[in-house]
């Protein structure tokens, strides 16, 4: 187990496998010094714990908890490209999507569960640019959606 996946198991998270893609496209693809992961829904066991808009059917507190489990699943997929998470040097960039109701203006405080997480697990390397955008919905109805891209070693 790599230090990364015991800093996980310390907080009290699993790295699940990695979420079965939706349509034609691979969960992560490595580039140079950079893994780029797919867009990652927060599947749980193939299936989405809860679905619909966040300020209508989701609350903000659930929908956070949603895009923590969405960067647990970015993990996975670069975990699949890499073989071990003690080989990335630096999160990069995070980009959340929040299918809001058209009042709900906190998409940022959404987004937080996952740069949370990623700030927990890696330290100062999790520290990462950033963007939160509400959207008007997301493949199969999901609340939230991530990806990140990471910098890696060899």
């Amino acid at each position: 187990m790599s230090a990364i996946e015991k800093r996980l198991a310390e907080l009290g998270f699993e790295l699940p496998e990695v979420a079965a893609p939706v349509a034609a496209y691979v969960p992560a693809v490595r580039d140079g010094d950079h893994v780029h992961t797919s867009g990652q829904l927060p599947m749980v066991a193939g299936k989405l714990p809860l679905t619909g808009k966040v300020g209508a059917e989701v609350s903000a507190e659930q929908a956070s908890e949603l895009a923590r489990t969405c960067a647990l699943n970015a993990l996975a997929a670069i975990k699949s490209v890499i073989g071990d998470l003690d080989r990335v040097t630096r999160v990069v960039k995070v980009v959340g999507f929040v299918a809001s109701n058209p009042s709900f203006t906190a998409q940022p405080g959404v987004v937080n569960g996952a740069s949370h997480l990623l700030g927990d697990v890696f330290g100062d390397a999790g520290v990462h640019a950033r963007s939160a955008v509400g959207v008007a919905v997301l493949p199969l109805d999901a609340p939230v959606e991530v990806e990140i891209t990471v910098a890696v070693r060899d």
